[in-house]
């Protein structure tokens, strides 16, 4: 009788919970996600797959502006020396040895001319 008084305290001690083992077969089958511990913190779980799906595109779109920024920064360069080689042919035409060559034979009547540039005014 006393054997029996001792079971009966240790089942009321223990409130009904049993423990139970994780096995690989409850963790693969999803029986763990059905835990009171899971239950407890689905809230905090949630929040945490949010970050990191938020963190993972963050990062994706990041390297997407990285990527458009060395286009530009690529285009910007070839821009600048196209403008560096029209301006170089642009100085080499506008020449007055250039203008008067030009000139000379186009057969017209314009001639450099041989008094100096004075100032009008003031």
């Amino acid at each position: 009788m006393a054997e029996e008084i001792t079971t009966d305290n240790k089942k009321s001690n223990g409130k009904g919970k049993s423990k139970r083992r994780t096995s690989w077969k409850s963790i693969i089958g999803g029986d763990i996600l059905a835990t009171d511990f899971f239950r407890r913190q689905v809230k905090l779980i949630v929040l945490v797959m949010l970050l990191t799906l938020f963190y993972i595109h963050n990062r994706y779109a990041c390297q997407l502006q990285m990527i458009e920024i060395d286009k530009l920064k690529q285009e910007l360069v070839d821009i600048r020396f196209d403008a560096l080689t029209r301006s170089s042919e642009l100085m080499e035409r506008s020449r007055q040895s250039r203008i008067e060559e030009y000139i000379s034979t186009r057969e017209s009547d314009l001639q450099t001319s041989t008094n100096p540039p004075y100032l009008i005014g003031d």
